[in-house]
């Protein structure tokens, strides 16, 4: 090309139209991708820091389906919390039924055959609330089944159990009855008594006490193998915050982990909330403790499910911020780099114009030499 002789104003318009071409190729990449700085020869700075701003969004958003998955945890343990309380209310049913049974049912099971009561002692032993005890009455020849009666229940009166030291008192009485010949065991309030009396070797197993209760007794338990299999069916994803305190779970709030929350597991079993399993509800006493266990467990679960609570609300306001944040990151990253269209379309009309007046000046230029044909 170098070979080739251009006038002066031919190479001046050239020139000029190259530069137009030059400028309607950046524009129309403009156009097409939408960014005016597509790499670093573009602008060094605002590509790099373009790109910085980018990559950030990008962990943060990584971070964002983690927060949205603690969330589903918590949430996991939350419901597990609430279905427990209700089981934890049923059984506090079940054990206020079995304490209202007491002084509604009268119960007297058991007797001993005593028409030929003769001169000798009778051996009393007698079981109450887990203590065992045993005394001799001293019956008279001939002694009537009511003197007998008698006697056997100023012994029970007499007998004293427990730390600081109760007597049984009215609460359990001795029946008598002429037309069998018998002695029974009265419970005046549905409390369980195990008494044997003994007469010559021969014995006799009676109890008062109300069968109601034996049945809420199973009942109960029942509801605690019911809480212990809910407290171990609430994990999300591996993790199960009502698991015990070896479970935790780590929310992660920020690119380069230094902003983070630890929620601790808490143990949601009957083992968990104190709640014992019961193996006799024959006094009052020992469904007044059951009342009392069940009473704190709803208050303890009332204090988990605040705690997780809170842990939900800060996990739901750092995910909001987090996705927030994304949104300026983009959003800036996006100032640096991307084009105004309408700016860049007004360019390309403009070149447009320039290269059709350009080619026009270039036909123009050209036309002082091919007048030099017109000599021939």
């Amino acid at each position: 090309m170098a070979d080739i002789s251009l006038t002066a104003s031919m190479r001046s318009n050239l020139l000029s139209l190259q530069n137009t071409q030059s400028l309607m190729d950046l524009t129309q990449e403009r156009l097409s991708t939408g960014k005016k700085v597509n790499s670093a020869l573009d602008n060094p700075n605002s590509y790099y820091t373009s790109q910085s701003l980018t990559n950030r969004a990008s962990d943060l958003s990584s971070l964002l389906d983690s927060m949205g998955q603690g969330i589903s945890t918590i949430k996991a343990a939350n419901e597990g919390i609430e279905s427990i309380t209700e089981f934890v209310q049923q059984a506090k049913a079940i054990a206020n039924q079995a304490r209202d049974e007491s002084n509604a049912v009268a119960g007297s099971t058991g007797s001993y055959d005593s028409n030929n009561v003769t001169a000798g002692d009778v051996t009393i032993t007698v079981t109450y609330n887990g203590e065992t005890k045993t005394d001799d009455v001293t019956l008279a020849e001939n002694e009537t089944l009511e003197d007998a009666a008698d006697k056997i229940q100023t012994a029970l009166q007499a007998m004293e159990f427990g730390e600081p030291a109760a007597q049984l008192g009215a609460n359990f009485t001795v029946e008598h009855d002429d037309a069998t010949g018998t002695f029974k065991v009265a419970s005046a309030n549905g409390e369980e008594l195990k008494i044997s009396f003994e007469v010559g070797g021969a014995k006799m197993n009676a109890t008062a006490g109300n069968s109601t209760r034996v049945d809420s007794v199973a009942r109960f338990n029942a509801i605690l193998d019911q809480i212990d299999q809910l407290a171990k069916d609430s994990g999300y994803k591996g993790v199960n915050l009502l698991g015990g305190t070896d479970q935790s779970l780590t929310v992660i709030f920020n690119e380069d982990r230094s902003s983070n929350l630890v929620i601790q597991g808490v143990d949601a079993s009957s083992n968990g909330l104190q709640i014992s399993r019961v193996t006799d509800w024959g006094s009052n006493a020992n469904i007044d403790a059951s009342i009392t266990e069940v009473e704190d467990a709803i208050n303890e679960l009332r204090n988990m499910s605040s705690e997780f609570g809170n842990n939900y609300s800060v996990v739901q306001t750092r995910e909001e911020f987090t996705d927030n944040l994304i949104n300026v990151l983009e959003e800036g990253s996006d100032k640096l780099v991307l084009a105004d269209m309408n700016e860049e379309s007004a360019n390309m009309l403009a070149l447009q114009t320039r290269q059709q007046l350009a080619i026009n000046s270039l036909s123009l230029a050209s036309q002082a030499a091919q007048s030099v044909l017109k000599l021939f």
